[in-house]
């Protein structure tokens, strides 16, 4: 039997029908196919987050589901660092045996004890959690949580606003995964009542998935309005809700944003950093939000850069807008200090 080099070769080969979603930067599937090829040394990890890959393994054995949340690190390209995984298969392999086939549920205590203790596993916070099992039942056609049914008669007005405390963040997680267009609809009509209470967690929510043309519309105006009085929270996370949306729309949104003074803060780009990078794959937003970047002395500049740098489809537009900046610009200057000894 051949020995087991990967993750991926240890699905297969143990049988388990494994489903994997990025963690992190996003909440969302990843082919088992981009796994393979990430394990390989072939393919940069498609949703970095802090210089790692945060990874989600949904499976099962025997009848037991399991979830296994694993934090890979990456070198300076998102390219796998093959060494920590290694040595986590090798600790799986010597609890289950070395060939590890057709695990079943008497194996499951064992993997789990395993986790318990294992450098590469972590916690994702409660929204995420709350997304993971959302998408995940969702691809699985099982059904959402109880509390989903209340979530969509709150947001579709059929409850008082103040009801909110009724609401749970798994329905706000199962609602933002499961609905449609008309629920999108009357959703972007009722935002301008919702609470803050209630409209921050679903922001949250919404930034893991792709609003719709009218859902984005709404949130942007809610954003406008939490700017104008001075709701710095509520405006990033409608700046952030919408950063998976469309681009022609978002992105004019992100430029105006960009080019106020008064709305560009060090919050603001933070949140365009974190939940809009889609919306950086612009010949010209790209290097204007790398010049408020450097010309805001609050932003960690060089730790933002590093960490868009990761992303695959923003490593060689990022990498050329820094060596066209003018010496003079902000972002000449941030790099000739990142370049003098201290």
């Amino acid at each position: 039997m051949q020995p087991i080099f990967s993750l991926s070769e240890f699905f297969v080969r143990t049988g388990a029908q494994a489903r994997f979603y990025t963690m992190g930067r996003q909440v969302a599937p990843c082919a088992a196919d981009t796994l393979r090829a990430f394990e390989r040394g072939e393919l940069a990890w498609p949703r970095p987050w802090l210089g790692r890959a945060q990874l989600a393994c949904v499976f099962s054995l025997g009848n037991e589901p399991l979830i296994w949340f694993l934090s890979l690190p990456l070198d300076e390209q998102g390219m796998i660092d093959p060494a920590p995984r290694d040595a986590f298969l090798q600790r799986l392999l010597e609890t289950l045996g070395r060939t590890a086939q057709q695990l079943n549920a008497a194996d499951t205590l064992r993997v789990d004890n395993l986790m318990q203790d294992n450098p590469l596993a972590f916690t994702p916070d409660l929204t995420q959690r709350a997304m993971l099992h959302a998408r995940a039942s969702a691809d699985l056609n099982l059904p959402a949580s109880e509390h989903l049914e209340l979530a969509e008669s709150y947001f579709s007005g059929q409850l008082e606003a103040q009801q909110w405390q009724a609401l749970g963040l798994q329905g706000l997680a199962d609602f933002a995964v499961r609905h449609d267009r008309d629920q999108a609809e009357s959703l972007a009509k009722h935002l301008t009542r919702l609470p803050v209470d209630v409209l921050r967690p679903l922001c949250h929510c919404l930034e893991h998935v792709t609003p719709s043309a009218t859902l984005t519309e709404g949130l942007i105006a809610r954003g406008e309005a939490a700017a104008s009085q001075g709701d710095i929270e509520t405006f990033c996370a409608c700046v952030r809700a919408v950063g998976q949306g469309e681009r022609e729309r978002v992105g004019a949104w992100y430029d105006a944003l960009l080019n106020d003074g008064a709305a560009c803060g060090p919050d603001l780009l933070a949140a365009i950093a974190a939940r809009g990078w889609a919306q950086l794959e612009d010949a010209e937003r790209l290097p204007r939000f790398i010049e408020a970047l450097a010309a805001d002395e609050r932003t960690g500049f060089a730790t933002v850069v590093r960490d868009l740098a990761l992303i695959p489809r923003l490593r060689l537009p990022l990498l050329l807008s820094l060596r066209q900046a003018s010496p003079d610009s902000a972002t000449g200057r941030r790099l000739a200090e990142l370049a003098t000894p201290h």
